[in-house]
């Protein structure tokens, strides 16, 4: 899943985007190799099953007929401030290790370990992957839009394609992040990532530990829209203020409140997740808090899942 990759557009060119894919994340074009890096620990909330939250006014022309009007100024748009992450992460399930370099297996790569599913059945698997939750207290969940139009991107929707870097299937999920996940003490699975349910199933968990981590460490909620919570009326006049409840939820419209910015790369929980799903949340954090302009290291990626995703939503 995420670590080192290039990916090309659409499913059509998916094929071609698996030579270069990388731990489940496919790079794309002009966008530099992203270096694998194990995501951070996550929330503690565990449950059995689920891994460990203005322009400026124009200056009015002289009263004087003589005197000629003053041209008015540009209106000046003031980006996007960049978001501050909590000063202490949660506790959480420990992170996989760095993807190890693939070694060489002998065959010309991109290969095939097998016959493609058809594409009927490949959905079916990623709706059923979708629909399978691991954090049922928090409430997170993943639209089926999202896992598809990723699924599109890394492998074309082909379920026994290995790419040169060792990304295995439909979700292009890496061995070293397969075994992370399915480590007893963290997430109690047991997936295959060589068969289409296991690979689909890993990659839908691996998504739902990105919408998990960032809805955590940057407080998307009901602060973030302008909303602040209902005050305690059991709590004394002195006491601190409840912390804002994490909105988990994955919504498009949270990316498009600036007119002036592309909706693929204003800041917002599904284009994070989107991004980290490609680059790795550690490429994704360094981006979106070090002061510049830019949030994401492959915009280029996030438009193009964000593309996909409407083709399969509705």
């Amino acid at each position: 899943m995420r670590m080192t990759r290039v990916h090309y557009l659409f499913g059509g060119l998916a094929v071609a985007g698996v030579l270069i894919a990388g731990t489940a994340i496919v790079l794309d074009g002009g966008d530099p190799p992203r270096t694998a890096e194990p995501p951070p620990a996550a929330a503690a909330e565990v449950l059995p099953g689920e891994p460990s939250r203005t322009p400026e006014a124009s200056p009015s022309p002289s009263a004087s007929p003589s005197a000629k009007p003053k041209p008015s100024k540009s209106p000046t748009r003031k980006p996007q401030p960049k978001p501050t992450p909590r000063p202490t992460k949660p506790a959480g399930p420990a992170a996989p290790p760095p993807a190890p370099a693939p070694l060489p297996s002998g065959k010309a790569c991109p290969y095939h370990e097998g016959t493609d599913a058809p594409k009927d059945q490949v959905e079916a698997a990623l709706e059923a992957a979708a629909a399978r939750r691991y954090w049922t207290k928090s409430a997170v969940t993943l639209p089926t839009s999202l896992i598809k139009a990723v699924a599109r991107q890394e492998s074309g929707w082909q379920s026994t394609i290995v790419a040169c870097d060792g990304g295995v299937g439909t979700m292009q999920v890496m061995p070293v992040t397969a075994d992370w996940l399915n480590d007893a003490s963290q997430f109690t699975m047991d997936e295959d990532l060589h068969t289409l349910s296991g690979n689909t199933m890993l990659g839908s968990a691996y998504l739902q530990w990105l919408i998990k981590y960032f809805g955590d460490r940057y407080d998307f909620g009901t602060c973030d829209t302008g909303t602040e919570p209902d005050p305690d009326p059991s709590a004394s006049p002195s006491a601190a203020p409840a912390p804002c409840p994490v909105d988990y939820t994955l919504r498009e419209s949270d990316c498009a409140r600036d007119p002036a910015v592309a909706d693929s790369k204003e800041w917002c929980l599904l284009n994070a997740v989107i991004s980290a799903y490609n680059y790795g949340q550690g490429a994704v954090d360094r981006e979106a808090t070090d002061g510049d302009t830019v949030f994401y290291p492959n915009p280029q990626y996030v438009g193009n899942v964000r593309a996909l995703m409407g083709q399969f939503s509705g």
